[in-house]
């Protein structure tokens, strides 16, 4: 009787476990409270200024040089004739990076050797390791790489890489953007590599927006002269993304990193009709996308003369912008003052490979279904856009390119497993799919 009870307890014990480790995974498809310790000093800015009414831009995409759109064609939809690819949709964005670098084809590693980055917070700080990671064995991500720690500067990697995102049914591919000469602060100067990345772009039907990153001295009349300088540079290439207006007319789109530090009054000068060196009605409109953070900044994104907002973080609960449940409200926003909203979605997020003390902001991957959770949110709002974070943002481990199983005398790499390296690519064309059906349904 006892050898019994023995084993009963054992049982007992065994069956708890499993269902607190089954819980302690599945708790992270909920939204957890909104919390900024990634992004300290966020200020919320006074709204002021105006904004123009852009509510007749629509999500269609530009058509290839040389063919002409015929009136009402719809070309959000292209079949792509570069292989096995297919449908792409040029509703779905992916960001995408062109900082890594390795000793052959750049002399030494880039980003892939990032360095320990320390907490505000000397009390916290001290309490977690410093140092730079030594690749190709220890990189800075929790997961590897398929193609090992590339370069961007590798035609093969590029022409790879094409062929994954188009194998995604993305169609536009976000390319994170420094002005020449700059870079952030772990990386080398790479704007030399946007005309190849355009031209790989190209052969495989792929458009190219622009994301223009935070760099020191960035003010409304610096990103005034990035606009000019990208569209006079890149404007007539092939790859070169265009939104399309209900009415026929094709503007570019750029997407505004951490538009939030510079204040709305400023961006209100570059923006609106009647600012002082404003861009509306001349060579250089486009369509312009901030980045909401705090659930005030859709305020100061309205005033500043912007004309849609985007989340960007993949880690649900980490902000007001990037929390699925309050998504509804943000569209609901947007839809009532002539704005996109373009929620961003991503398949996990953890970067304590870089950010040891960032522990808490991690969402498990749950072998995919923390990125269905979020796409669904994302089709639920209804948007013009979806973006996805992102193909390769490697360091924090947002990435759907392809990764594979790694383990060294040191480390073990998360991965795919049991799915094969190409699971999230799958999942972003099934979903990317769905989102179509949906639109058209919606349109009816």
């Amino acid at each position: 009787m006892a050898r019994l009870r023995r084993k009963a307890c054992i049982a007992l014990f065994l069956f708890t476990l499993f269902i607190f480790g089954t819980m302690m995974g599945l708790r992270t498809l909920k939204p957890s409270d909104g919390f900024s310790d990634l992004a300290p000093g966020l200020e919320l800015l006074p709204m002021t200024g105006g904004k123009m009414d852009r509510r007749s831009m629509s999500r269609d995409a530009t058509a290839s040089p040389g063919q002409a759109r015929p009136a009402g064609s719809n070309n959000k939809v292209i079949l792509s004739n570069a292989g096995p690819e297919g449908t792409i949709f040029y509703d779905v964005h992916i960001f995408y990076y062109i900082w890594y670098g390795n000793p052959h084809m750049d002399g030494k590693y880039i980003h892939w050797d990032h360095i320990l980055v320390p907490h505000w917070d000397p009390k916290i700080a001290s309490s977690y390791p410093r140092g730079r990671h030594m690749p190709p064995e220890d990189i800075g991500s929790s997961f590897y790489p398929e193609l090992s720690p590339y370069s961007s500067r590798d035609p093969d990697v590029l022409e790879s890489h094409m062929e994954q995102i188009g194998a995604s049914a993305a169609g536009v591919l976000v390319l994170s953007w420094y002005p020449p000469g700059l870079a952030d602060d772990n990386g080398e100067p790479a704007e030399d590599l946007v005309p190849s990345v355009l031209d790989a772009a190209y052969r495989h039907n792929l458009k190219v927006a622009f994301h223009i990153q935070q760099y020191r001295g960035r003010n409304d009349q610096s990103v005034h002269d990035n606009v000019k300088y990208i569209i006079d540079r890149y404007g007539d290439h092939g790859a070169f993304y265009k939104f399309t207006s209900s009415t026929g007319k094709s503007l570019p789109l750029f997407y505004i990193y951490d538009s939030y530090l510079t204040p709305p009054e400023s961006w209100s000068e570059f923006l609106t009709p009647t600012g002082s060196h404003s861009v509306r009605g001349s060579t250089y409109d486009s369509i312009f996308i901030a980045l909401i953070v705090e659930e005030r900044h859709k305020h100061d994104i309205l005033a500043g003369g912007f004309d849609g907002m985007y989340s960007y973080f993949a880690s649900n609960g980490f902000s007001f912008g990037s929390s699925h449940q309050n998504w509804k409200a943000i569209k609901a926003f947007c839809d009532g003052n002539n704005l996109l909203f373009i929620p961003s979605v991503g398949p996990g997020y953890i970067d304590t490979s870089i950010r040891p003390w960032n522990n808490h902001n991690t969402r498990n991957r749950v072998n995919g279904r923390y990125f269905e959770t979020a796409l669904q949110a994302a089709l639920n709002v209804r948007p013009e856009i979806v973006t996805i974070t992102s193909f390769n943002e490697w360091h924090e481990g947002t990435q759907i390119e392809r990764a594979v199983p790694k383990k060294t005398v040191t480390r073990v790499y998360l991965d795919y497993q049991p799915h094969g390296p190409d699971h999230y690519l799958e999942l972003t064309r099934r979903w990317a799919e769905q989102f179509n059906k949906e639109k058209e349904q919606w349109l009816m």
